[in-house]
């Protein structure tokens, strides 16, 4: 964690330099550094992947649910990401929109999940 906060300080310090001269420029370092932080987030995701298997080889889950669980993680990543690289340029309005789009999104593929746990609490209830 440290090396990722000192690596998006140190960038940002270069693009603060930058801007002033080439506001392009600025942009793109940006990029490229929030590209490089994403790849450090990849390599924790096989972790993260990792800890659900056990979780679903001690539990009886479906899963259907992990994997929507995980498209959950995924969409909410993605539409941040994009959401701060629009803000960084400048966009807020195409960022805003981006965040709206996401969760809806996350609405949408959370619905199964939703009907399952109305059924469980249908058949709690007895009904």
């Amino acid at each position: 964690m440290i090396r990722v906060a000192l690596f998006g300080i140190a960038g940002v310090l270069m693009a603060l330099q930058l801007k002033a001269l080439k506001p392009d420029y600025s942009v793109y370092l940006c990029l490229g550094v929030s590209l490089l932080i994403f790849s450090f987030v990849a390599e924790k995701l096989t972790v993260i992947l990792d800890g659900l298997q056990a979780v679903q080889r001690c539990l009886p889950l479906n899963a259907g649910y992990i994997r929507i669980l995980m498209k959950i993680i995924g969409i909410t990543y993605i539409a941040e990401f994009a959401s701060d690289l629009c803000k960084d340029a400048g966009y807020q309005t195409i960022a805003g929109q981006i965040q709206i789009f996401g969760k809806m999104s996350v609405l949408a593929v959370s619905v199964p999940i939703l009907t399952a746990l109305l059924d469980t609490i249908q058949t709690f209830l007895g009904g």
